[in-house]
């Protein structure tokens, strides 16, 4: 290797750091965050051509440790998980330790089962149409502690109380210094909704950048929330009767330096290539679902009068519609446009990745989206609805996993090996948890996510 990414040059930042292990992150189709860690003294062997996984790996549902029937994957073969240097981080919950992203290797190529690289591959389609993507991930997660009885939430407060930003604070300056401490930009933090419920918002970046910030994001949040007793958990539905959480992903698109969204004369502020990339998630949206909102707990989430984004629509600072276009202040124009039917139990290369494929699309077939809805979709008739061309959204992971059986740029976009593990283990869970009872989900689910 040559330039800044050379093995001297690595392991003495490393040495200069204090570190003493390299864990070497994927991400599964599961949306399990999971590494093999390399000792700074053997990273020679390593540095490379990184560490063997079984291939395996790829097709594991979240339940167990085992193979789902029909993924493509098998216990036999070898992957190799190849750091990507350039994301390397000092880890500051974990002194002694790093982390850098691996991408999934095979006779020295990209593997085709790998989330990562399909994530690098869209970024790739986008770039050949003349776009680059800038992105953010928008988590919201709980603070929960442990109690005779089970787990409890930090507070009982509601949307943005002050009370609760005192009752959190020391949590909460942690997981912002640790993130800071990664280069990981802080912009704004709130207590949200639902009693112990957090939201920490970040800057955006390049698409691959955020997806590889969202790991980071979750990782440090669940290992800062460790060192105060406590449990952070991003499962959308924690408790029956109190706020969901979500994970919105924010998009802007780029060229050459300048962002192509604003436009003063555009609906809603939008120019016509966003306003075709929104149509284009809004009509893969049904099949998107089974990669943003990918869990059985997820839709337990996604129900109107929520801010869930429940129905296929999109609107100017409506909450509740699937894709908002937030107003910039005192612009006419708008920067940038979120999609909300997305969660953290995402794996976040898959959901973005798949969410570009369904945008490129609306761009190349210059697709117009229906009329912006300037009001709660849950609230209009069933013929008022019909004749806006507001959808209501899969209602549960079955229902989403059979509309992507169905979505031939989809299936296309992640090619036939990714799409089929991925499919194979969204079945196995679904046919596992759909009959299951919410207290059953958590269980499992809590720290998976």
């Amino acid at each position: 290797m040559s330039g800044q990414y050379t093995f001297k040059k690595i392991k003495k930042s490393l040495q200069e750091a204090g570190v003493k292990f390299v864990r070497i992150l994927w991400c599964d189709n599961a949306n399990v965050i999971r590494g093999k860690a390399v000792h700074v003294e053997m990273l020679s062997h390593y540095f490379e051509h990184g560490v063997g996984i079984s291939a395996g790996e790829q097709g594991i549902p979240v339940m167990y440790d085992a193979i789902a029937p029909d993924s493509g994957v098998a216990p036999v073969g070898e992957i190799r998980l190849v750091p990507d240097w350039a994301s390397l981080t000092p880890l500051p919950y974990a002194p002694g330790h790093a982390r850098v992203l691996g991408n999934m290797i095979l006779d020295g190529q990209p593997w085709a089962f790998c989330p990562r690289n399909f994530l690098i591959q869209m970024l790739e389609a986008a770039k050949n149409q003349g776009l680059e993507i800038q992105a953010a991930f928008e988590n919201e997660f709980y603070l929960l502690k442990h109690t005779d009885t089970g787990i409890a939430p930090t507070d009982s407060t509601v949307f943005g109380a002050t009370q609760s930003m005192d009752i959190n604070r020391e949590v909460i300056d942690g997981i912002a210094d640790a993130l800071i401490a990664q280069g990981i930009p802080v912009e704004q933090y709130y207590p949200e909704s639902g009693p112990g419920q957090q939201e920490i918002s970040i800057r955006y970046t390049d698409a691959l950048e955020a997806a590889n910030w969202q790991i980071a994001f979750r990782e440090t949040v669940r290992a800062i929330a460790r060192q105060h007793h406590l449990t952070a958990s991003f499962l959308p539905k924690i408790f029956p009767d109190d706020a969901s959480s979500g994970c919105h992903i924010h998009l802007s698109l780029w060229r050459d330096g300048k962002n192509l969204l604003p436009d003063t004369q555009g609906v809603c502020g939008v120019s016509q290539i966003g306003r075709a990339f929104i149509a284009g998630i809004l009509e893969h949206l049904p099949a998107l679902m089974a990669l943003t909102t990918p869990s059985v707990n997820s839709y337990r989430r996604i129900r109107p009068h929520t801010w869930s984004g429940a129905f296929r629509c999109w609107g100017l600072d409506n909450r509740e519609a699937s894709v908002r276009v937030p107003s910039d202040a005192g612009l006419s124009s708008s920067s940038h446009f979120e999609v909300k039917t997305v969660d953290a139990s995402a794996n976040p290369f898959l959901a973005l990745g798949a969410v570009i494929a369904a945008g490129l699309d609306g761009v190349q077939r210059g697709l117009e989206p229906p009329n912006p809805v300037t009001e709660d979709p849950g609230n209009l008739s069933i013929e008022q609805r019909t004749a806006n061309g507001i959808d209501p959204l899969p209602t549960n992971l079955g229902d989403a996993i059979a509309h992507l059986k169905q979505n031939n740029v989809l299936l296309t976009a992640l090619n036939p090996q990714l799409a089929q593990a991925f499919v194979a283990v969204r079945q196995a869970e679904w046919q596992a948890m759909k009959d299951w009872e919410l207290d059953a989900e958590v269980k499992l689910l809590l720290e998976r996510y």
